[in-house]
């Protein structure tokens, strides 16, 4: 399973095109309009939000709410589009008044974008390289999200972080997965303590009016998946690169880690790595889960968890110097409509790139053409994992 997105943030529509999927998964247009709304959600958000109304509209794949096995193609209309006609055109002459941007953001892709594609209007660039163009990648992993569930594996993510505030978790490998969900989107920046979310939120406040953005971590969790998922023969079956090349992918990431993560490389093996214990209930499973949920590129079984960090947003209402690319003078940066903080938001984000990796996966191990053969291929992996633990 695949995707591939088209469209610019301040044109007609976003656009998702999903290939691989299997015939016959249920499909819900609430489910994908459910997290494309946690996308907009968060404190700390700007202007934009308060336009857009995220919707989806599935144009081919689909029918009477089963997929067919088709390609499936999901839009998702930009309501800013019609204060953007006359810019941002398809085709016509240049408007007389357009204002090109000349002055790039440090920190985006403004200027190396610019350089690349020999244009003297960064509007080229930040339009493609906006993040409105997550919306889309959202929309399409829902169509990985609906396999995956009705396959018994289930995707969330909270905020840990935001700029020096953090929740205080004593052991979050173990206590993560028991997180519950209500209460993460409850919260006003999607994290499961309510004082770390006052207090988030009053960091927020200072860098508002400051004129500054914030970054902040965040973890993605994956439950009930199977051992076995994934690979180790080779770098490109392998779930660390996947998973970490999908999650680099959404702009403003600098950070993955799976597991303990960097904080493995301070203890002793002993202390990193996870015990292999046997119940006879469920069969192999681990005494901890320092791993995250990963051993040699493949699932062990136990949860999933990964955690992220997005650096600040590029656009700061106190912009940084820059240089013009007309003038060549040094001005201060180009202001586009922003957010204070969009970490919350990320976080919805990188549960999409998860979850496609992850299906993708599934689809991998346990067949690609219809729910119906994937479902008794997964029904007699598990009964061969009982056999093996017997």
């Amino acid at each position: 399973m695949r995707y591939m997105t088209a469209g610019e943030s301040h044109g007609p529509a976003l656009t998702a095109i999903v290939d691989g999927v299997p015939a016959g998964l249920k499909i819900s247009e609430d489910q994908i309009n459910s997290d494309l709304a946690r996308r907009q959600a968060g404190y700390g958000r700007g202007g934009r939000q308060r336009i857009e109304t995220d919707k989806v509209s599935i144009t081919s794949g689909v029918r009477f709410g089963r997929t067919m096995g088709s390609p499936i193609a999901l839009v998702v209309a930009n309501r800013d589009w019609q204060n953007w006609t006359d810019r941002m055109a398809v085709f016509g002459d240049l408007p007389n008044d357009l204002v090109r941007e000349v002055a790039p953001r440090p920190g985006h892709a403004d200027l190396v974008g610019s350089l690349k594609t020999d244009t003297n209007d960064c509007r080229n660039i930040l339009e493609r390289a906006s993040a409105r163009e997550t919306a889309a990648r959202v929309a399409a992993a829902g169509i990985a999200r609906e396999l995956l569930a009705d396959l018994g594996v289930e995707v969330f993510s909270y905020v840990a972080s935001i700029g020096s505030t953090t929740l205080e978790e004593d052991d979050p490998m173990l206590t993560a997965p028991d997180y519950k969900p209500l209460d993460i989107e409850l919260s006003d920046l999607r994290c499961p303590d309510e004082a770390a979310t006052e207090a988030m939120k009053v960091e927020i406040d200072r860098a508002r009016e400051a004129g500054e953005s914030l970054g902040g971590t965040f973890r993605v969790v994956a439950t009930g998946l199977l051992p076995g998922v994934g690979g180790y023969a080779t770098a490109d079956e392998r779930l660390t690169s996947r998973l970490g090349a999908a999650l680099f992918s959404i702009p403003a990431i600098k950070g993955v880690e799976f597991g303990l993560g960097f904080q493995a490389a301070q203890r002793v093996g002993s202390l990193v790595h996870d015990p292999i214990v046997l119940d006879r209930k469920t069969g192999f499973t681990r005494a901890s889960n320092n791993a995250g949920g990963l051993e040699g590129g493949m699932t062990t079984g136990m949860p999933l968890i990964v955690t992220v960090a997005m650096k600040p947003i590029p656009t700061l209402m106190t912009p940084l110097p820059t240089v013009n690319l007309d003038t060549l003078e040094v001005e201060e940066a180009s202001r586009e409509r922003s957010d204070v903080c969009a970490v919350p938001a990320c976080a919805v984000v990188a549960e999409a790139e998860v979850a496609m990796v992850l299906a993708d996966a599934y689809l991998e191990k346990f067949g690609h053409d219809n729910m119906g053969d994937i479902k008794a291929a997964v029904k007699n992996y598990r009964q061969r994992l009982r056999t093996m633990s017997r």
